[in-house]
């Protein structure tokens, strides 16, 4: 529906024809030589099956006579347009001295010829012809009567003017055609008046119908550069008659050659700027203008236009919450232009900076809003090398973005101290990233890979080990624990490889990932586009990785698929095939020494029989609880500077609580930290016993998504009733095997299953909880 400060029949290629009989008969002759998309929508409006090669008499044939609006059409085309340009030749020939009874006489029989060579052409050729030609045809035999008594100058003139207008492809097909239309003539006419007179006719018939048709064939390859200066004027006038009444109201933009004239491939000087004035007076129509252009042949201008639009909504981000808002609106992917580049890196630092600003702690919020200045400084030195007009225009833009996040930096870091509270940097809902500081431990695990790697055999790895025990933020930062020639390339199966629709789709998105990834250590790899992988996605893929080993140079690459049961799922709903997929990771493990392959996941390989009889002899690096080393210092320094002391038994607590659990430490200190801010800051920052103590039951209510997992999800109803058997004793409680088996009778696969998800230990003759906070739950 148009809107109401929308003009109707504006900036749209299916216009409504005027309701006026001759304007709009007009109109069907300019949307013809002007508009081609406007007269094929009118056709499609008048019937979905009419276009411009439709021939009359099948239109006819097939019944369509009885629509009325077809009808109007063949009236105004073949019938008025003959009759109106005849009208204006005899206008011309009045205006040069012709008597009024011979301009009579040639009118009428232009007419009488337009009609029948409209109606003619409309039968052999189509709709548009018969239009075009009932003009043509018309004009050419009013110009015929009038020099059929004299030959010689009929065709010397006749000659003349083709010469002269038409181009000379376009004449050169016209006067053939002709001379065959005027022998046919000049035969009819022969008869009927006498050879003398149907010669003379013919040959002048011939000759005007033959130039008329040569300048209508080639017009548009001329017409667009004959035209171009009156345009820019016509156009210029526009733009300053706009800013005049300041684009308010009416706005003369709907009037510009662009929206007009859609051959005109020439680009339009001034057209981005008179669009954005109109953008920013009058939204509506601007926005509709700019969708307009935006698939014309002038999109150019609507390119720039949305460029400098861009660049003016990311210059008008005053704070960091404008400044994380700002990717919403930016649509990178569709601009094909050298400056989508410089748009990218906006929209993944507005993504990082809203990514930062859902931190839990302001302390975390800090860490990755440092990260991102860092970023900022970094593209601030490369746009300062640079002279290309997009970069210095977005400069100052990337200068004052880097301003407001240190600047909100410094401010959260006043605040903090103001109000003493203590930072929180624990992080419980998402795996630790490679930016933050937290990550502690795991040298002894980095170690074994290290060494695992190093084997000649190049077996797989699985790096094995509970949910929540940290598997993912290992991957993330095992690159701090690897010699740097190893490059880790970390791939969550859980994201888009294995989503996918189909084999092109999942390894154009491993390959994504793989190359993001490996960017972070500071290494380009080559892309791969996913058009070149639909025809056969795994050769493709295979030649890919001939590039990406020439991108590693003397590096080795560590190809870490996390979740990999979630790749398992994939296979086995069909939408992936086991050998293709499976193969290719078997394949790239025996036949590609630059590449090592580890798997992560809660699950071991011989639970997933296909993944075994694929990747032989898999070693197998578990990852339980951290050493009682690294869960003191997750306690009581996480990070450079952190602020809350423990008293020792309240460490102590902690440890028994959580059995260095690295989820749980975090999920308790966390908690321990909320409950320290809400007291007085005179004992803010000393952690007691009792502390830990209050801070249990928030930490159950906090964590129950991890727990609830554990009931849910890795025990069976008999597995949670042996649970609560256990839990009910009370803490430290080790229930003897005799008397499980009296209460649970048959449960010794049960008790494997508990013992293999690390929930309950074996104790001489007993079994009892290995996390006491997991017991809680259970009670």
């Amino acid at each position: 529906m148009t809107s109401p400060q929308l003009p109707p029949n504006a900036y749209t290629n299916a216009p409504q024809q005027h309701p006026n009989l001759i304007l709009g008969s007009l109109q069907l002759l300019f949307w013809l030589v002007f508009r081609p998309s406007a007269w094929h929508n009118h056709l499609e409006r008048i019937d979905p099956a009419l276009d411009s090669g439709s021939s009359l008499i099948i239109l006819l044939r097939q019944g369509r006579w009885r629509n009325l609006a077809l009808w109007r059409l063949f009236i105004q085309g073949y019938f008025i347009l003959p009759i109106l340009a005849n009208l204006l030749f005899g206008l011309v020939l009045w205006a040069l001295g012709e008597p009024i009874a011979n301009i009579a006489f040639r009118v009428a029989w232009g007419v009488v010829f337009g009609v029948a060579w409209g109606v003619a052409w409309g039968v052999v050729f189509g709709v548009a012809f018969g239009v075009a030609g009932g003009v043509a045809g018309g004009v050419a035999g009013g110009v015929a009567v009038g020099v059929a008594g004299g030959v010689a100058v009929g065709v010397a003139g006749g000659v003349a003017v083709g010469v002269a207008v038409g181009v000379a492809v376009g004449v050169a097909v016209g006067v053939a055609v002709g001379v065959a239309v005027g022998v046919a003539v000049g035969v009819a006419f022969g008869v009927a008046f006498g050879v003398a007179f149907g010669v003379a006719f013919g040959v002048a018939f011939g000759v005007a119908f033959g130039v008329a048709f040569g300048v209508g064939i080639t017009i548009n390859s001329w017409r667009p550069v004959l035209s171009f200066p009156f345009l820019i004027l016509w156009n210029s006038l526009l733009y300053r008659l706009d800013k005049g009444r300041n684009g308010k109201s009416f706005c003369l933009l709907r009037f510009h050659s662009a929206f007009w004239d859609e051959w005109q491939r020439l680009y339009l000087p001034g057209l981005d700027k008179h669009l954005l004035f109109i953008i920013e007076n009058n939204p509506v129509e601007g926005k509709a203008a700019l969708e307009y252009l935006s698939i014309s042949p002038q999109r150019w201008a609507a390119q720039a236009a949305q460029i400098e639009l861009d660049a003016r909504s990311l210059q008008g981000c005053a704070d960091v919450e404008a400044i994380r808002k700002a990717h919403r609106s930016l649509v990178t992917g569709e601009l094909e232009s050298e400056v989508s580049p410089l748009l990218q890196i906006f929209s993944r630092i507005s993504e990082d900076v809203d990514a930062a600003l859902n931190q839990a702690s302001a302390y975390n919020q800090r860490l990755v809003l440092r990260d991102i200045a860092d970023k900022l400084n970094l593209q601030l030195q490369n746009f300062a090398r640079s002279s290309d007009k997009y970069t210095v225009r977005f400069y100052p833009i990337i200068k004052s973005w880097r301003e407001i996040v240190t600047n909100y930096i410094d401010e959260l870091a006043k605040i903090t101290e103001l109000r003493q509270e203590i930072d929180s940097p624990y992080i419980t809902g998402n795996p630790i990233t490679l930016e933050q500081e937290i990550f502690t431990g795991r040298d002894d695990i980095g170690l074994r890979i290290e060494q695992l790697l190093s084997d000649r055999r190049r077996p797989p790895l699985l790096l094995y080990g509970q949910r929540r025990m940290g598997k993912t933020s290992l991957l993330n930062n095992i690159g701090k624990l690897l010699p740097n020639n190893i490059i880790p390339m970390f791939v969550d199966l859980q994201g888009a490889p294995s989503s996918a629709s189909d084999h092109a789709g999942f390894l154009y998105n491993l390959a994504r990932e793989m190359e993001k990834s490996a960017k972070k250590q500071g290494v380009t790899l080559p892309s791969l586009a996913r058009e070149v992988l639909q025809s056969d996605p795994f050769t493709y893929f295979d030649e890919w990785l001939d590039n990406v080993e020439h991108a590693l140079e003397q590096n080795t690459a560590l190809l870490a698929l996390d979740e990999f049961e979630v790749l398992d799922n994939a296979i086995a709903k069909g939408r992936f095939d086991e050998q293709d997929v499976l193969g290719m990771l078997r394949h790239l493990i025996q036949h590609r020494p630059r590449f090592k392959v580890l798997l992560a996941g809660s699950h071991t390989i011989e639970e997933y029989q296909r993944w075994a009889s694929y990747l032989i002899n898999v070693q197998v690096v578990h990852i339980s609880y951290l050493k009682e080393a690294e869960a003191r210092q997750l306690i009581e320094c996480p990070v450079k500077d952190f602020t809350l002391r423990y008293e020792p038994n309240a460490v102590e607590r902690v440890l028994q609580l959580t059995r260095c659990h690295p989820f749980l430490v975090q999920l308790l200190c966390a908690e321990i930290i909320v409950l320290k801010n809400e007291q007085d800051p005179s004992i803010r920052r000393l952690a007691t016993l009792a502390d830990v103590e209050a801070a249990i039951p928030e930490a159950l209510q906090s964590g129950g998504f991890f727990f609830a997992d554990i009931q849910n999800n890795q025990v069976d109803a008999a597995g949670q009733a042996i649970l609560r058997f256990i839990a009910a004793q009370g803490e430290g409680a080790i229930v003897s095997h005799q008397t499980l088996l009296q209460h649970f009778p048959d449960a010794d696969i049960t008790f494997n299953l508990l013992l293999q998800r690390e929930l309950i230990e074996e104790v001489d003759d007993g079994y009892g909880f290995q996390v006491e906070l997991i017991r809680r739950w259970f009670v």
